[in-house]
């Protein structure tokens, strides 16, 4: 099965790049390039993508806000942004918008042809670099000291013990299989589980459940992986 693939950035010579990497690679098509954001929605709804490369800044219409729109259009494209080390302040505003992962724009080929396809996958993929930003993002929304009370209390209620412990691991950035062997069951029972939380929660993939997990206090910064 190919991934079809939407080039959203204002450099030309980038682009370029990235096509030339993308098209040795028989499961990998781009089916369009856009120079700006508004460019970017557009083409989303009109080529109907699996995945969409997507600068942070350009003209028009930033990254950021083009994320929000495709996604508020309900559309099933999977939103990999690109950043430089100096736009890491972008990862979580970018996450909360519905990018499903963040990746440098001097990302090795290789690792770009991974985090293409984890995505398109529906799994979540964050250079390492920014993660460090992205967790002290989350320090801003723990629970209420005066009432103890997280902004996600009233959905965690809908999760049973079981998801509760797998939206734990997921947060901590763990696979299925890791997951399902720290806690001893199959890797399609973790799935399913996965699935569940997913609905339950109303979110769109697994970064999100990372968001949610430290939005609510589930998990915290420094805790113990």
């Amino acid at each position: 099965m190919t991934t079809r693939i939407l080039l959203v950035d204002d450099q030309a010579l980038l682009r370029l790049g990235f096509r030339m990497v993308l098209e040795t690679q028989p499961d990998l098509e781009v089916v369009g390039e856009a120079g700006d954001g508004a460019q970017g929605v557009a083409m989303t709804r009109a080529l109907a993508p699996d995945v969409v490369l997507m600068d942070v800044r350009m003209p028009v219409l930033d990254g950021i806000e083009a994320t929000r729109q495709i996604v508020a259009a309900g559309s099933a494209a999977r939103i990999l942004m690109l950043t430089t080390f100096d736009l890491d302040e972008y990862v979580y505003t970018a996450l909360r918008a519905g990018a499903s992962g963040f990746l440098l724009k001097d990302v090795p080929p290789a690792d770009l042809l991974t985090g293409i396809r984890a995505v398109a996958a529906g799994d979540a993929v964050v250079a390492p670099s920014v993660t460090r930003r992205l967790i002290d993002a989350f320090a801003g929304y723990l629970p209420d000291p005066a009432t103890g009370r997280s902004p996600g209390d009233d959905l965690l209620h809908q999760l049973t013990d079981r998801e509760r412990d797998v939206l734990v691991e997921v947060a901590r950035g763990r696979s299925n299989g890791e997951i399902a062997q720290r806690l001893t069951v199959a890797e399609a029972t973790v799935k399913t589980h996965v699935g569940r939380i997913l609905t339950k929660l109303g979110l769109r993939d697994r970064v999100q459940v990372v968001v949610f997990a430290y939005e609510a206090g589930v998990v915290r910064p420094g805790d113990p992986a």
